[in-house]
């Protein structure tokens, strides 16, 4: 919870990260910085505007922020936002006058991901491979959690651009004949499948259930945390992780290709930080560099494994700073 109540200085802005199954909240200070997170479970209230006031009762600053910054998990098109993973649904404007806020901005999550980049410093990422990162070329900016968020960063010449893009849900393509086979598996139960369908905590199971199809067998359902902490000593459990790190090697070669992304891949959400040395690093990057013909191109470029927390609001600071210079 927060570490502090009663603040002596008015907050400047609120801040949350609103997720498919967790929304995050924390005061901007005059710095930006974020202050006083808190992490709420959606399903505990009954919409965002409540889950609002409860963080907000709870932390209590000296004086109500009358700005605010939300980043969304769905597309943000005009005032009605509804998120893609939860059944949460707002119009900006009401959310306002609900908030008692002079302004509320809402941009993607993973917009604000990427916002966050610019301003990571070393102890913020870790390099999985690749060469040097070429200063203001474009940056692809990724990563699975409930979803599978796809951003990318262009350099303006006075600002960074980030692209608000619904990549999650492209076509995932097979690498192999036997991730062709799984890929089939799944058609068969949802018709399209999307990158997301595999590339995120709920792709782990999605995996785990049509590797065992494929073989034939009978295998209880495991949760994503439960695949990761067996892949060590369970085979399929092990294959479905490295698979997973495979087909986000493809997704994350992709969009590197499609950008020219020689500033640098980068991965954020929240679930390969916690798979932990059940990600296979070397089978994300083998598959980040098969591209063929293009592959000496991909090979140069930098993949990084975004290490801070909650990067989402650090570009929401950024994104902040920007409205107000303009």
């Amino acid at each position: 919870m927060a570490d502090g109540r009663g603040h002596g200085r008015a907050a400047r802005a609120l801040l949350a990260d609103i997720g498919g199954t967790k929304t995050r909240f924390a005061l901007a200070g005059a710095d930006g910085e974020p202050q006083h997170t808190v992490v709420l479970k959606n399903r505990d209230h009954a919409d965002l505007a409540a889950a609002a006031r409860h963080y907000l009762g709870h932390v209590q600053p000296r004086a109500a922020p009358r700005v605010a910054a939300f980043s969304v998990a769905c597309p943000v098109e005009g005032d009605r936002i509804a998120l893609t993973n939860f059944d949460w649904e707002f119009s900006v404007a009401e959310m306002r006058r609900a908030l008692d806020l002079e302004r509320l901005e809402v941009v993607n999550d993973f917009v604000a991901v990427a916002l966050s980049v610019p301003h990571l410093k070393e102890g913020d990422r870790r390099q999985l491979g690749g060469g040097a990162a070429v200063p203001l070329a474009p940056i692809a900016v990724l990563g699975p959690g409930t979803g599978l968020g796809v951003s990318g960063l262009a350099w303006t010449g006075a600002r960074w651009l980030a692209l608000a893009t619904e990549g999650g849900h492209v076509t995932m393509a097979a690498g192999d004949d036997h991730e062709a086979e799984v890929l089939a598996c799944l058609r068969r139960r949802y018709g399209h499948v999307s990158a997301e369908r595999v590339v995120s905590g709920p792709g782990l199971a999605n995996l785990h259930a049509a590797l065992a199809e494929c073989m034939g067998a009978r295998v209880e359902a495991l949760t994503p945390d439960e695949i990761t902490a067996r892949a060590k000593d369970d085979p399929l459990c092990r294959e479905t992780t490295q698979m997973f790190a495979a087909m986000l090697g493809t997704v994350a070669g992709n969009l590197a290709l499609s950008i020219g992304a020689h500033g640098g891949a980068f991965i954020g959400g929240g679930v390969v930080p916690r798979m932990g040395a059940a990600f296979d690093e070397e089978a994300f990057r083998r598959r980040f560099e098969a591209k063929g013909r293009m592959g000496p191109y991909n090979a140069a470029i930098p993949t990084y494994l975004i290490t801070r927390r909650w990067p989402a609001f650090l570009g929401l600071g950024a994104w902040l700073s920007d409205v107000e210079k303009s």
